[in-house]
């Protein structure tokens, strides 16, 4: 799941507030507030004088004031204290200041018509509470209760404030909201990113700050297999697990590779469920695009192998001998190369053969007929090869497309005109590696439109006669041209040491010191020039 996109599965938190709406809440409580303010001042009736604190009635009689300028400075004091409380929670840079309203100038001036008025009354009252217990404190932490409620409650209307949507990008004032993952949003605006449709489940998935649906986010993230189409299991690890060919790029659950999915034997690509592969026999199968331009019999394949015969004569490597080529079913080509003393090294899966023993064939001379997804009416004639030079025949397995066939072809008149020219007793690493050299060449050739596919430092250079009609080369398809290239990629990656490595160092001597040098220095000292 890519690399800044992440996926949570998360469940939203729900946020309401449902109380009344703060300014009003504010002016009701000022008004209160106000009348508690106004009514501190002690009231006189029939001599008797009642207050409440903390729910306890307390009575007072009557007295003299004892010192008039002591109490004065006390009331200065208390009132002076009040001012600055006041004065400090008005200043635009206090905590929580949102401006002079309407309410904090009442609570002002109640403020100060409490402390405004006379400390002390023609009665003194009867002191029921503890010693040192002053009513002025009472007064004073009410006051800071009342400036710290004011502060806090300015901060959170901040914060609230800050709330912004993420879905329409607005802010987020007072009602329901959903938060999660640092994220809010009003609940219409919970929705999907894919379908666009609300969320409305107690799970979600969320890539970024997207929301989405399960089952949208596993459908346009979760792989999905290129051969039964469904979603990619995960394995014990909770890892999502596939296969994937590394030219193709085709994705498949790991099963595929052991429930008999048919393989194409030319592309090597899976058999899709939707579409159905044409079955060879002998275990192989092709895909419908190979099967375009696919040799089935010797008739097709002829005009193929003399086009490479003349490649061959453009780059001055003339074949002068005139070599059968046949085409052949698997069984016969095992056949063959089973009495084949010339002990050369083939590959896990032959494909083609090079003869140099007398040997009876059965060779395809009459193209087969499709029927259903199978081949029908396969018919083979035996041919007997008689040895007239070192080289016998040349055989190529039957059903392949165009390119790879003429890759094959390539790969075995190199093993042909090697030991026509004298080469022997070369290592299967330098011998299998300089004939992938010349096939790869081959592809090239026939893929990329005027490329000579050889290199300037090289003697061998095409002639006028090995040069295909522009127009032939371009009318090819671009299937063709990707498998083309596909069939360039596995020689270029081949993993095994006298094809893979071989063709490696081949290619490498050939780009430095040219196609006539490299040669040389094989025929002479049986090795690469390094």
């Amino acid at each position: 799941m890519d690399s800044s996109d992440s996926s949570y599965v998360s469940r939203p938190r729900a946020y309401g507030h449902t109380a009344p709406s703060y300014p009003w809440r504010r002016s009701r409580f000022m008004r209160w507030l106000c009348k508690f303010f106004k009514g501190t001042g002690c009231r006189v009736s029939n001599g008797r004088h009642s207050h409440l604190i903390g729910g306890e009635s307390m009575l007072h009689r009557p007295v003299k004031p004892a010192d008039d300028q002591s109490k004065d400075a006390n009331e200065d004091l208390d009132h002076a204290n009040a001012l600055s409380l006041v004065e400090d929670a008005k200043k635009p840079n206090a905590p929580g200041y949102r401006g002079q309203g309407i309410d904090d100038d009442e609570l002002a001036k109640a403020i100060q018509e409490s402390l405004s008025m006379p400390s002390y009354q023609p009665y003194q009252p009867v002191q029921f509470l503890p010693r040192g217990y002053r009513f002025d404190f009472v007064i004073h932490l009410g006051l800071y209760a009342i400036l710290l409620w004011h502060i806090t409650t300015q901060l959170c209307l901040c914060i609230v404030s800050c709330r912004i949507c993420g879905g329409c990008h607005h802010e987020i004032g007072y009602g329901h909201y959903l938060s999660c993952m640092g994220t809010f949003w009003h609940p219409q605006c919970f929705r999907c990113y894919a379908c666009g449709q609300l969320i409305r489940e107690t799970e979600f998935s969320l890539s970024g700050t997207y929301p989405y649906h399960k089952s949208c986010y596993k459908e346009l993230h979760h792989p999905k297999c290129d051969v039964c189409h469904e979603f990619i299991p995960t394995n014990r690890a909770g890892l999502i697990e596939y296969r994937a060919h590394p030219f193709w790029g085709q994705k498949y659950c790991p099963s595929h590779e052991h429930d008999h999915t048919p393989r194409c034997c030319s592309c090597e690509r899976m058999e899709s469920r939707n579409t159905r592969y044409i079955y060879l026999g002998e275990g192989r199968s092709l895909c419908l695009e190979c099967l375009e331009s696919a040799i089935m019999d010797a008739g097709d394949c002829q005009p193929l192998y003399h086009s490479i015969r003349d490649y061959y004569e453009g780059m001055n490597m003339r074949i002068d001998q005139q070599i059968p080529m046949l085409l052949v079913e698997r069984q016969a080509l095992n056949e063959a190369m089973e009495g084949e003393k010339y002990g050369h090294h083939h590959m896990p899966e032959t494909r083609g053969l090079c003869l140099s023993e007398e040997q009876t064939v059965s060779s395809i001379h009459k193209r087969p007929r499709i029927g259903g997804n199978k081949i029908l009416d396969m018919r083979t004639h035996p041919q007997k090869l008689i040895r007239r030079c070192e080289v016998t025949a040349i055989l190529v397995l039957y059903g392949l497309p165009r390119l790879l066939t003429g890759s094959i072809l390539a790969h075995e008149l190199m093993h042909g005109w090697l030991r026509l020219k004298g080469y022997r007793d070369l290592s299967p690493e330098v011998e299998e590696g300089i004939c992938q050299v010349l096939s790869h060449m081959w592809l090239e050739s026939e893929i990329m439109p005027g490329s000579t596919s050889v290199p300037s430092s090289s003697s061998y250079a095409p002639s006028s006669s090995s040069a295909m009609p522009s127009s032939k080369k371009a009318a090819k398809s671009d299937t063709e041209k990707k498998l083309g290239e596909f069939f360039m990629h596995q020689i270029a990656h081949d993993t095994s040491t006298a094809y893979g490595e071989g063709f490696r160092a081949a290619n490498a001597a050939v780009n430095k010191y040219g196609l006539r040098r490299t040669l040389d220095h094989i025929h002479f000292t049986g090795a690469f020039p390094v």
